[in-house]
Formats: structure tokens, C-alpha cells, sequence
């Protein structure tokens, strides 16, 4: 039998082992992981696995690849003006944060996280309690929980170095809309010399409104590693998304934010690692080290961290 679903005339489907056709009395369940084929039970599939092991095994990390590479989704987050005012002190954030930790909050949980990390708004600098924070909010489903962690596993900081477990966690995190990890799997296949894939990835940050993301596609389209298409491409996208964010409010608060001497919007933007973030061992890349562009962000219902703004990266 082949390794393609056999359909018959009238478009009954078969067993790809045995050909027995599917019916009322016969179900016929698709092979997991690539799911080309059909089978009639266990005992015919374990018979046709040597004869279907290679195509399931190509069609299996191309639905992968379909996946991570699918569009994450884009689009804005809780409304940053819902009117509620944050506290003015230390003791008052924290306890805001606390009651929504306590209703097992996602993102409260990433930002509290956050907060023992930096050791603000009252924490003293407590990383392994971040580490087992920001576990509990990705598992409740927290994005920058995922990238957070993604950062940390990369870095060994706070756990033992694990580069695999990291790039798992930021293809969960990119998956789920973060173009921040989205551009650090660029970084890492850029690392191993995986250009094509470094540029798909690039693509899509850019697209999400990644100002970094836009710089390495344009070092990549000089060096003749991405096509003037693929640059075109990145360079719409990264538009649109620019203009799909813009609101005379968002600018107005950016304007208090940054008289004010903080970054409400980027809470990480000194700790990510630089060898993920400026690819300077890219055929592409440049000599200088740069700051990131993305970073986590905390929810805009919970207290600021109070950091003030990061120096340049050098």
C-alpha cells in the first residue's frame, strides 16, 4: 500500500494497509502525526509503519514548520485608559497586584514575577521566586511569561543554561502573537547559520511591528541573504503595523511617561540578551552591540514597575 490516503471513486476512504473501507462498523482513525493516512486499527498500523515511517516523518515537521510559521496573532492589548489610576506608592501597587495574583491572574502573576525579578515596587530581588512565578503564569496561558522564561533558560539566569528548553518557550510565546520571541528564533537560526528560516522569522516580527526585526532583514536583503521582495515585504508590513498602533492617546501617554522618567511600556528593555538580539556574528551583522527594540510588556491594569529608562547597551 502506499503511503497516501487511498480514496475510492465515490470518495470512500480506505485503510492504507489493509484497504478495508471505512463504514458504520469500520471507523478509520488518521495517523497522528501527519495525518496522510488512515488506518482501520493499531494492529494495521504498526504493520504499515516501516512503509510509512519516512513520508510521516517529512509531512509531520512540515506541519510543524506550517505552524511556527503561521502569522502569530497581532493586535492590541487591554485598553492602557481604562480609567482606573495607579497607586502612587509602593505598598498600594503591590497589594493590587496580590489581589489579582490571588484569582490566579495571568499577567498579574507575569508582572508580580517581573517585580521580584527587578526587586521593585517593594520586592526584594528574588529570581528563583520570578522563575517559579512566571511557570505559574504560562501555564495560565501568560505570553511574556513564556518569552520571560524563553530569556532566562537562554541565559541561564536564575536556572541551568538549557538553549532548547529556551527556544521551545519562545516558539510557544511566538506562536501566541510575541514578536520579541518571534525575532530571538531569527537570532538563533541565524546562529546556526539557518538563514532562510532566520529571514521567515524576521518577517514576521517585522510585520508585528519589530523596529529591530526591519534593521537585520535590511543587512540581510545587502548581504544577498533576502530578497528585495522579502525587504518590500518587511518594510509594508512593519508600516501598517505602525499605523494600525497609532492613537493620539497612546502618543499623549508616552509624552507623561516620558517626562516622568519611566518605561511603563517595556519592562525587560535592559535584560535581553544582546548575543540574541544583535546577531553580530551574522553575515549581515554589525560590530556594535544595540538594544533591543521588544520587550515584555505588563498589562496596563497593574502598577508600573518604577525603573528609570536603560542606558545604551555596549
Amino acid at each position: 500500500m502506499s503511503c497516501v490516503p487511498v480514496i475510492m471513486d465515490d470518495g470512500i476512504k480506505t485503510c492504507a494497509n489493509c484497504g478495508k473501507q471505512g463504514s458504520d462498523s469500520v471507523v478509520l482513525k488518521n495517523c497522528t502525526a501527519c495525518r496522510l493516512v488512515k488506518y482501520c486499527g493499531v494492529d494495521c498500523q504498526r504493520a504499515h509503519r516501516k512503509q510509512h515511517k519516512k513520508a510521516c516523518k517529512q509531512r509531520a515537521a512540515e506541519l510543524k514548520d506550517e505552524q511556527l510559521f503561521g502569522q502569530g496573532k497581532r493586535g492590541m492589548k487591554d485598553c492602557p485608559f481604562c480609567r482606573t489610576r495607579y497607586p502612587c506608592n509602593d505598598a498600594d501597587a503591590l497589594a493590587m497586584v496580590q489581589t489579582r495574583v490571588s484569582k490566579k491572574d495571568p499577567v498579574a502573576i507575569n508582572h508580580f514575577g517581573e517585580c521580584c525579578y527587578l526587586g521593585m515596587n517593594g520586592q526584594q530581588k528574588d529570581v528563583p521566586r520570578a522563575i517559579t512565578l512566571w511557570k505559574n503564569a504560562a501555564e495560565l496561558g501568560s505570553i511574556d511569561a513564556l518569552y520571560n522564561l524563553g530569556i532566562r533558560y537562554a541565559n541561564g539566569d536564575g536556572v541551568e543554561q538549557d538553549k532548547a528548553k529556551a527556544v521551545e518557550f519562545y516558539k510557544k510565546a511566538a506562536m501566541q502573537g510575541s514578536a520579541a520571541a518571534r525575532h530571538n528564533l531569527g537570532c538563533i537560526e541565524t546562529e546556526k547559520g539557518n538563514y532562510n528560516r532566520a529571514v521567515r522569522h524576521l518577517l514576521i516580527s517585522a510585520k508585528m511591528g519589530d523596529n529591530s526585526s526591519v534593521d537585520y532583514i535590511k543587512r540581510a536583503f545587502k548581504a544577498g541573504l533576502a530578497t528585495k521582495e522579502q525587504y518590500a515585504q518587511a518594510l509594508k508590513g512593519h508600516r501598517e503595523a505602525l499605523e494600525e498602533m497609532k492613537s493620539h492617546d497612546r502618543d499623549e501617554a508616552k509624552r507623561l511617561r516620558d517626562e516622568q522618567g519611566l518605561r511603563t511600556d517595556y519592562v525587560f528593555a535592559g535584560m535581553v540578551a544582546l548575543s540574541l538580539r544583535r546577531m553580530s556574528d551574522a553575515p549581515w551583522g554589525d560590530k556594535e552591540a544595540e538594544a533591543p527594540s521588544s520587550c515584555p510588556r505588563p498589562s496596563s491594569h497593574l502598577p508600573p514597575v518604577r525603573r528609570p529608562l536603560p542606558g545604551p547597551q555596549g
